[in-house]
């Protein structure tokens, strides 16, 4: 790896999140980005960003929509906006009938696409269908190794 000043940000495809240890604000820096998270004040936090589940579902949401957008455009469909509505939860196991996992809790993520434009409803209906290979969402779907290590 080569030295770079800290000035001319991370390395491309890395990012980098700092936080004073006395609360849960952090900077997160992307590239040539700075972004904030935080946990709202009733969760302890000062509010001055997304929570990190917050920016995980923005991350699924941009993925979902420019995926959905380059396909249109691809096609020269009239596809004028998108529009991803995501939430996350927590559910039992048990009130998952398509899941794997049958005891305990999982995370749910309920996501609505929306598609603004003249569409026809086989467009539409293409467009939803591709919008959901995009590649976070494969992530997500994937099984992910981590590995963490003490700097």
């Amino acid at each position: 790896m080569s030295e770079r000043s800290p000035a001319a940000g991370p390395e491309e495809g890395i990012v980098i999140v700092r936080g004073a240890a006395s609360g849960f604000a952090q900077q997160i820096v992307a590239g040539r980005h700075t972004l904030a998270g935080d946990e709202p004040a009733a969760a302890g936090g000062t509010d001055a960003g997304p929570t990190p589940y917050d920016l995980l579902l923005s991350a699924l949401g941009a993925c979902t929509s420019m995926t959905a957008a380059l396909y249109a455009r691809r096609k020269g469909w009239p596809l004028e906006e998108v529009t991803v509505r995501l939430r996350h939860s927590r559910i039992h196991a048990a009130d998952c009938e398509s899941c794997e996992t049958r005891e305990g809790k999982l995370d749910r993520i309920e996501m609505t696409v929306g598609l603004a434009g003249p569409l026809t409803d086989e467009q539409r209906a293409r467009i939803h269908q591709i919008s959901q290979k995009c590649p976070v969402k494969r992530t997500l779907e994937s099984e992910i190794e981590i590995r963490s290590l003490l700097a």
